[in-house]
């Protein structure tokens, strides 16, 4: 039973994930609209997959942590983020000091997931979010940057 509630939960989450045009160019059609925005968007000047076109939005790389089960590794736990940071002084600030903003948000989703997250419950992603906008906030030691929550997946082992 719970290999296919997780078979759905994550079937759904790809659906949820797609992008799909809302809205088609006057003039033209669903289809020419979509592969324009596909051939324009997928990928920025270095060939990585490009998630947001806002200025503002800084992408991060998805976070992984073990699940516990008892004293044995229960699966993984994978939440994906990313940052609005409208002001540009303050995108500057966050991107110089990524790495240690990043070892931030690893170190608090570790603590988190020992503490919370269990193979036989679906973790709370409002927590997860508060939490790593609590990081956000106590490393850049002010507010502005919006946490961003992508995507919070399980894995199981069983």
């Amino acid at each position: 039973m719970r290999k296919i509630v997780f078979a759905v939960a994550v079937a759904l989450t790809g659906l949820l994930t797609t992008e799909t045009p809302c809205l088609a160019a006057e003039g033209q059609g669903v289809e020419k609209t979509a592969a324009k925005s596909k051939n324009k968007n997928d990928k920025n000047k270095n060939g990585d997959h490009v998630v947001a076109t806002s200025p503002s939005y800084i992408g991060i790389d998805p976070i992984y942590t073990t699940i516990l089960d008892d004293d044995n590794i229960g699966g993984l736990l994978m939440v994906g983020i990313g940052l609005d940071v409208p002001d540009a002084n303050l995108r500057a600030e966050v991107v110089r000091i990524m790495p240690s903003l990043r070892d931030l948000y690893v170190r608090s989703m570790l603590s988190f997931s020992a503490a919370n997250v269990r193979p036989w419950r679906q973790p709370d992603p409002v927590a997860i979010a508060d939490k790593l906008q609590r990081v956000t906030d106590y490393r850049l030691k002010r507010k502005g940057a919006k946490v961003l929550l992508a995507q919070v997946a399980i894995r199981l082992n069983h």
